[in-house]
């Protein structure tokens, strides 16, 4: 018996093979490969007897869907197999290179996105793909079988991002087939990397949040946890990045332009999303949500394999559109075209773009949909789910027994009022009940301390397009100011107002008039007690001022009429109160999170904050990103245990002196370099040398993460070397290639006036001949999961250099040091943990401490900052026109002044530089030594045991969502 894993339908009906989809004959082709195209012939069969025979072979097979409410008698996919055949589609692959080709050829006739002409590699991949994905869904259906028989408690995983990079060499490589899909492809005139190379990223994240996103979903997998992940299908992604002359320059990404061969659209697990419309009381006394704008979110399923386990999760994102009915046909017909789809293309809108600009009011109004279409898809179909494995018998408290939802960071914050809602007017449920279900249910991941990021929504917006959920916020609110005023009393009554003030999710409102007029016979209390104290009169523009008990003298006040600050609601504050965990993502982060973002939340409710340190996949960052290394660690570690045991890294370090490991070690990091020489040849036009130290700092642009003071570091050592002999220049420096990557988001100036001095900066160096390959300045374009999988193997200094105290985790920096590659950074986010583990000689430190942050700012308000002459120089220096005719006020500006909006220097650049440059002579210093270098590199790799993915998901899974693993027989 062999299965068949197709997947789509509600009934989960049986069908044979005489379905109307097929005629009386199939087709069926041989494929003849040469010079890498095909030659066919069409063999026909009769269909006799209402069953297909396919050269000589009789199969039947059922057709179903493993998340219908219906269950079909058969808990697999059948097919009856008589005699065996050459070209066998429905089948079970097995794990050998010509059952694989076989089914290759299959799907590169029969599932067709190319013409027949050719078997290109675009053609190869798309088959390839698609093959694979017929061995995940079998391992899919079979894993939520076993879900929905045992109905165990489940995660689910909400995040705006998902940055899953290419999928096919994860997946293959998950089920243990990279060498057979080697040699099937090989087979068919190919080999696998370049058919692997066609891939284009998923489009669905951009930086660390959707990253780390993903690995939790590879561990989730491999440890056989029941969870899935809830995300958007942006159809442009964020954007794609090109570099001009002019810098930056953005274009819509292409990565669903063919098609995307991962994912199943599921047209019948869709659920309508409300926004706009009004608030009724209705004849039952329960509120109803009527009118607005309706729209249908569709499911499109992602499998997602473990590694070295049949478990397979999945990733369900959602899509907008609406249906037929609303295709106004009246207004096409009368040459109305757009007005015709006017709703079709404002509900797909909603699933365009990642993060789309928010300048405008439309631009706010688009994300708010999105969260809002995120959230409540996801519930009503986690609802669903739960409803069905309950039966008939539905226990709504046993609710957060069965579910675990994790926001990822505020956007998913409307789960909370959300799912209020749904319990309240749609499944009936008092308030209590729905409140004590929701915060047992809901946790939140805080992944910043910067406070832009902590999300605040427009009240008057937020009442406009999602009226009930504002209702619901306030209630909420007024519950929190009531458990305030309980906790803190009215005694005094400054201490109240300053907890109501930090602590309410509803901001520049108005207190409840109970607990106003309580504050006001408070203080009015307190005031008679004193000689001479200023309260509030009731007649505007008076202050009473009480001279003694006998006397009172009013004064007229003039003032300037005070704009009314806008009124706001907290994301941040309604995740911590409706949720019955919050956690930070590395521990200084997390101490941060309790002493200073939510210090007054975690002295009311300590027993909800924790620490769960960030943790990146060692299957995609080292078994499958840098199999050269791969091959060295099971051969010096003595088994391939390390990949789903990162504690068997921690052997390395007794063989950090052995000169065969040293060899072995280096040879492997040179051939990665090698590849980024090819890929920055092509991407850049740009020749460097592989026998250069590569310096390398990829990330998300951002003015906390300090690309500025990294290239101000490189004009300072450029500056030097002109300032010196070529004799001089090959003794004091250090040959490096310093290479930079990420995005600047669209509207982000500053950021996008970084970029702008890199490549210009990289312009001017690259074009020195007195300089050659002894500074290369390289900006890698578009920068993505799939290049990052190319740079990081090739690295040997990172740069994680952000303010200390600004940068929660960082991830990155885990997946350097796990492939040998030595940090320079502050003591910031995951840095301070890796360091503790690599040892303080294999990392190199500079830069102010987090806990001096605060006391820098003020002395540099107060105009007691005293700037390095070395910074003065280097800031002249790029002022005298070295790097083209571009102006770079604007950009050197925000390292000027004392304060001010865009001034005073924020993130201390100037501060931190002549630390860091001194740093960097140490760096070259250690660099000359390589037996000295080749050792620290392994030693990072043998300290980075800690930060696989694996262990944050049992943290997960034990202290926040108590779920438990179940493996497939």
């Amino acid at each position: 018996m062999a299965t068949l894993p197709l997947s789509s339908s509600s009934t989960g009906r049986t069908y044979n093979c005489s379905s109307s989809y097929y005629s009386s004959i199939s087709r069926v082709m041989e494929f003849s490969f040469k010079n890498g195209c095909y030659n066919s012939r069409i063999l026909f069969s009769s269909i006799n007897n209402r069953n297909m025979i396919v050269r000589g072979t009789r199969r039947c097979f059922v057709v179903k869907n493993v998340f219908s409410d219906s269950k079909p008698k058969s808990q697999e996919p059948i097919i009856e197999e008589g005699t065996s055949s050459n070209l066998n589609p429905l089948r079970n692959l097995s794990p050998d290179s010509a059952s694989i080709a076989s089914s290759i050829k299959y799907h590169a006739e029969f599932t067709p996105l190319f013409a027949p002409n050719e078997f290109s590699l675009s053609k190869a991949f798309f088959a390839a793909a698609q093959s694979v994905r017929d061995s995940l869904i079998i391992n899919w259906n079979a894993t939520y079988d076993l879900y929905e028989k045992m109905n165990m408690k489940q995660a689910y995983y909400l995040s705006m991002e998902f940055l899953q990079g290419r999928a096919l060499l994860n997946a293959i490589g998950n089920l243990e087939l990279s060498d057979a899909y080697e040699d099937a492809l090989k087979k068919l005139g190919h080999n696998l990397e370049a058919v692997a190379s066609q891939e284009r990223d998923a489009a669905l994240g951009n930086g660390g949040l959707g990253r780390l996103a993903s690995c939790f979903l590879d561990s989730l997998a491999t440890l056989n946890y029941p969870a899935w992940g809830y995300g958007l299908r942006y159809k442009y992604g964020l954007f794609k990045q090109i570099i001009t002359k002019d810098g930056q320059e953005e274009s819509a990404e292409n990565w669903l332009e063919i098609a995307n061969p991962w994912e199943l659209v599921r047209n019948d697990v869709s659920y309508s999303i409300k926004f706009y419309g009004k608030v009724a009381t209705g004849s039952d006394d329960r509120s109803h949500w009527i009118g607005g704008e309706d729209i249908k979110a569709v499911a499109h399923d992602v499998p997602i394999p473990g590694y070295q386990t049949k478990t397979t999760i999945n990733l369900r994102l959602w899509s907008t559109t609406v249906p037929s009915d609303d295709f106004d046909l009246s207004a096409f017909n009368a040459g109305e075209h757009t007005k015709a789809n006017e709703a079709r293309a404002n509900a797909e809108m909603i699933c365009s773009v990642l993060y789309p600009g928010d300048e405008s009011m439309q631009g706010k109004i688009l994300r708010l949909k999105q969260q809002y279409t995120l959230c409540s898809a996801s519930l009503q179909d986690i609802i669903s789910q739960f409803e069905r494995r309950s039966g008939e018998h539905v226990k709504w408290e046993d609710f957060p027994e069965k579910v675990a939802v994790q926001m990822n960071d505020t956007h998913p914050t409307l789960c909370i009022p959300e799912l209020m809602r749904i319990l309240i007017d749609v499944k009936g449920l008092s308030w209590k009940e729905s409140w004590n279900i929701t915060q047992r249910t809901v946790a939140y991941t805080n992944h910043t301390v910067l406070p832009e990021a902590l999300e605040k929504w427009s009240y008057e917006l937020m009442q406009t397009l999602l009226p009930r959920h504002v209702e619901i916020i306030e209630k909420i609110d007024k519950e929190l100011v009531e458990t305030i005023v309980s906790n803190y009393g009215s005694n005094d009554p400054e201490l109240l107002i300053e907890k109501l003030n930090e602590l309410r999710i509803l901001e520049n409102f108005d207190l409840p008039s109970s607990v106003a007029s309580l504050v006001k016979e408070k203080m009015t209390c307190q005031a008679e007690e004193h000689e001479k104290i200023e309260i509030p009169s009731e007649q505007d523009g008076l202050v009473v001022v009480k001279e003694s008990e006998e006397d009172v003298v009013e004064m007229k006040v003039e003032e300037e009429p005070v704009p009314e600050p806008p009124k706001m609601v907290r994301m941040a504050n309604l995740c911590v109160v409706g949720g019955h965990a919050i956690n930070g993502v590395a521990e200084i982060h997390s101490q941060i999170v309790k002493e200073q973002v939510f210090r007054d939340f975690f002295e009311l409710w300590p027993e909800k904050f924790q620490n769960k340190t960030n943790g990146v996949t060692p299957r995609r960052w080292i078994r499958f990103c840098n199999p050269e290394l791969s091959s060295i660690l099971t051969k010096w570690i003595g088994s391939e245990e390390w990949v789903l045991n990162t504690e068997k890294l921690a052997e390395l370090r007794k063989f950090a002196d052995n000169k065969d490991l040293h060899t072995e070690w280096m040879a492997a990091k040179r051939n990665n370099k090698l590849k980024v020489v090819s890929l920055i040849k092509e991407r850049t036009g740009y020749t460097v040398s592989p026998d250069a130290m590569f310096d390398i700092q990829i990330k998300r642009i951002h003015e906390y993460k300090r690309q500025l003071l990294n290239i101000l570091g490189i004009v300072y050592r450029y500056k030097k070397m002109k300032e010196m002999s070529a004799e001089e220049r090959k003794e004091n420096f250090v040959p490096r290639v310093c290479i930079f990557g990420g995005k600047a988001f669209a509207t982000y100036v500053q950021a996008k006036r970084i970029v702008k001095f890199i490549t210009d900066v990289g312009a001017a160096i690259n074009n020195d001949p007195d300089i050659g390959d002894l500074l290369k300045v390289i900006f890698v374009p578009d920068y993505n999961v799939s290049v990052a999988e190319l740079l990081i193997p090739a690295s040997e200094l990172s740069q994680h250099i952000s303010t200390a105290g600004m940068e929660a985790s960082g991830t990155s920096n885990m997946k350097f040091s796990m492939n040998g590659c030595i940090l320079i950074g502050t003591l910031d986010g995951a840095n301070v943990e890796i360091r503790e583990e690599v040892g303080e000689d294999n990392f190199f430190l500079f830069g102010a401490k987090a806990h001096e942050i605060a006391g820098l700012r003020k002395e540099r308000a107060e105009g007691k900052f005293v700037p390095d002459p070395r910074f003065e120089e280097v800031k002249e220096y790029v002022e005298s026109g070295v790097f083209g005719s571009s102006s770079y006020d604007e950009l050197l500006e925000s390292l000027e002044g004392n304060e001010g909006y865009g001034r005073g220097d924020y993130f201390l650049v100037g501060k931190d530089f002549p630390s860091y440059i001194e740093c960097q002579e140490k760096v070259d210093e250690a660099y000359r030594d390589q037996q000295r270098w080749t050792r620290m590199s392994i030693l990072n790799t043998a300290g980075s045991f800690k930060f696989s993915s694996d262990r944050t998901i049992h943290e997960y899974a034990k202290d926040i969502w108590n779920i438990h693993p179940i493996k497939l027989p």
